[in-house]
């Protein structure tokens, strides 16, 4: 029986370790039958390295989802590997120092716009970067943390992952005239390079050993990466703009 994802071609960013969500993204993807690529910044020779990890070989290459040359330039070097493209991964999300760990009413708003840049509109210059390559219609699918409540220590994060969640709704509207999707996957927490950037994480992954109906791991990030590869697939051909919760079912349980 061949994957759900034969024949496909995605583009997946925010390989970072082998404990990241992109990564077991990509390692799915590859399994189930998808031709990938990968997008790396500041150190593609990091997310090269990782790479070799995977069951199968995938280029990588180097995006700054605020440089304007490198968006500009990502259609003709993706086009020369795979072709064209069938889905894409947004995992990317970054906040300064002074945005998180309890420093909210203090943060300048250059270090706000900073995390609302990379964070949310990059949803949004990637996929329209990437869109000459998807003539066939597509998936887009993009990681959050809930953003319908305030976490400890989250901070900027927070409105940066409601902005994005905004973003995918309005890409959703735009875009599904050209048969592309657009949705999320809404994830509890994971001890990645992302969570361990994030001062206080532990207090707040703790909310999970006493209110996620099912028992939830921070080192296992395959639910959600099966969660994206779903999406991915033909097997939501009618579901975008969305929010798929794989967070052990926590958002559904209130104190």
């Amino acid at each position: 029986m061949s994957g759900i994802l034969e024949g496909k071609r995605i583009l997946i960013t925010g390989v970072l370790m082998e404990s990241s969500i992109a990564f077991h993204v990509a390692k799915l993807a590859q399994e189930q039958g998808a031709e990938i690529i990968l997008t790396a910044f500041p150190r593609p020779t990091l997310t090269e390295r990782i790479a070799k990890k995977l069951p199968k070989p995938a280029k990588v290459i180097e995006l700054d989802v605020t440089n304007d040359e490198h968006l500009a330039r990502l259609a003709d070097v993706v086009g020369e590997e795979l072709g064209g493209l069938d889905g894409i991964v947004h995992s990317i999300g970054f906040a300064p120092q002074d945005a998180l760990g309890g420093n909210f009413l203090n943060t300048p708003f250059e270090s706000v716009s900073t995390a609302m840049h990379v964070s949310a509109f990059s949803l949004k210059s990637l996929t329209m970067a990437c869109l000459p390559l998807m003539q066939n219609g597509g998936s887009v699918v993009g990681l959050t943390f809930d953003a319908s409540f305030a976490w400890p220590q989250y901070d900027w994060m927070g409105p940066a992952k409601a902005a994005l969640e905004a973003t995918s709704r309005y890409m959703a509207r735009d875009l599904g005239k050209q048969n592309i999707r657009c949705n999320l996957v809404s994830a509890g927490p994971i001890g990645s390079m992302a969570a361990k950037s994030i001062p206080g994480f532990a207090e707040l992954a703790s909310v999970w050993d006493t209110r996620s109906p099912l028992e939830w791991d921070l080192k296992d990030p395959e639910p959600a990466g099966r969660g994206v590869v779903a999406l991915l697939s033909d097997w939501f051909p009618k579901t975008t703009g969305e929010i798929v919760h794989v967070d052990g079912g926590l958002h559904a349980i209130g104190a």
